[in-house]
């Protein structure tokens, strides 16, 4: 059987869900089918050193929306490594069209992992007519296949919702030196944008410390350049939180951070479905987030973790108190998610629903499976 090439599209390979995701899948696809690769449209980053040595790498160093010489190298790379599949991840969607148009005409198959579907409406238009030259569509949640379904037309047959997956480190590492107590650390890995709601977040531990006056958030993500950052810089020190909020920022050590940590949370606003969360499956920690995404599903309806509504930092911080308060809900929920994300979240599982997935767009068009590979 022929070896598919399949070349996975992402504009940067900066800190990020949706970056990882498409990190996780250029390695994990079974080597014995797959010739894997990775583009960066734009800039590489922080994620690029996750990257296995067998996946092909190329950075376009795309400097506009639309850059003829980023098009050309990446048409040129499609043929030299007879690419059959244009795995295209969020907005590279519209370079990964252009480009499959071009001989050998690669199939494109979008990787939908919009989390801010709930609070910002995307341009329908611009969308349906890239759906013209994509096979199929692949969402992080139910509520994006349906947006793809009804309002891009495309074919239900050819959508499908396949959750993202976590590995499991090969070495985890000692957890470093974190600041609080232990037994009082909670932690929250979210990149520093609104839909992420940190603000809902520390309302919530105003009311906590009121409580628990010795608890302790640590803040791990990208953007602490950003507004949004700024927001919640402002609203730390209006709150005289300083003593009680450490930003880390974007860490390496996520994993070992998080084993060093007592309590998970998500305070979101929009979500597609948060690595974050599975991450904290992985390491064994009880989780708290809103019900917004897939959270309610990772989480098995609160049965594997504390639900709380959006926007909502009464409720938010009557659930973290609800777990600060005791060691033995702590551990009953860790082992739970933990459990479930190894069975429900793993590579092994989600790889095979994502190689199904290119397996019957390749079967529509027998070409790919008659012509020659390398």
């Amino acid at each position: 059987m022929n070896q598919i090439g399949v070349l996975q599209v992402c504009d940067s390979l900066a800190a990020g869900g949706m970056e990882r995701v498409a990190i996780n899948l250029a390695n994990a696809l079974p080597r014995d089918r797959y010739r894997s690769y990775l583009c960066a449209t734009r800039t590489e980053g922080a994620m690029a050193e996750f990257v296995q040595p067998h996946v092909g790498q190329i950075c376009l160093r795309r400097t506009g929306r639309f850059d003829a010489a980023a098009m050309r190298r990446l048409v040129s790379y499609v043929r030299q490594n007879d690419i059959q599949i244009l795995h295209a991840h969020g907005t590279s969607l519209f370079l990964s069209v252009v480009a499959g148009a071009f001989e050998p005409q690669p199939l494109v198959i979008w990787h939908d992992h919009f989390g801010r579907y709930a609070t910002e409406e995307r341009p329908v238009w611009l969308y349906r007519l890239a759906m013209k030259r994509v096979d199929s569509v692949i969402t992080v949640n139910q509520a994006l296949a349906d947006w793809a379904r009804h309002r891009l037309r495309m074919p239900a047959n050819r959508v499908g919702y396949i959750p993202n997956f976590v590995c499991e480190p090969s070495n985890g590492g000692k957890p470093p030196v974190l600041p609080g107590k232990k037994g009082l650390r909670i932690v929250c890995v979210a990149n520093f944008r609104p839909q992420k709601d940190h603000l809902n977040l520390l309302a919530a531990m105003n009311s906590v410390l009121r409580v628990v006056p010795d608890a302790h958030l640590i803040l791990l993500g990208h953007g602490t350049e950003t507004v949004c950052f700024k927001q919640v810089e402002s609203e730390i020190a209006r709150n005289g939180l300083k003593g009680h909020v450490s930003v880390l920022g974007p860490r390496q050590d996520v994993h070992a951070v998080l084993k060093g940590c007592d309590l998970g949370v998500l305070s979101s606003a929009s979500e597609g479905l948060p690595l974050a969360l599975l991450e904290y499956g992985m390491a064994g920690l009880p989780s708290v987030a809103t019900q917004v995404g897939q959270c309610e599903e990772v989480l098995s309806g609160g049965r594997c973790g504390v639900l709380v509504p959006p926007r909502h930092p009464q409720r938010l911080a009557g659930a973290l108190l609800s777990l600060l308060r005791s060691a033995e809900k702590r551990r009953e929920f860790g082992q739970k998610l933990n459990a479930r994300v190894q069975r429900v979240y793993s590579s092994q599982r989600v790889i095979q629903q994502v190689t199904e997935f290119y397996e019957a767009a390749l079967a529509r068009h027998p070409r790919f499976l008659t012509g020659s590979a390398r």
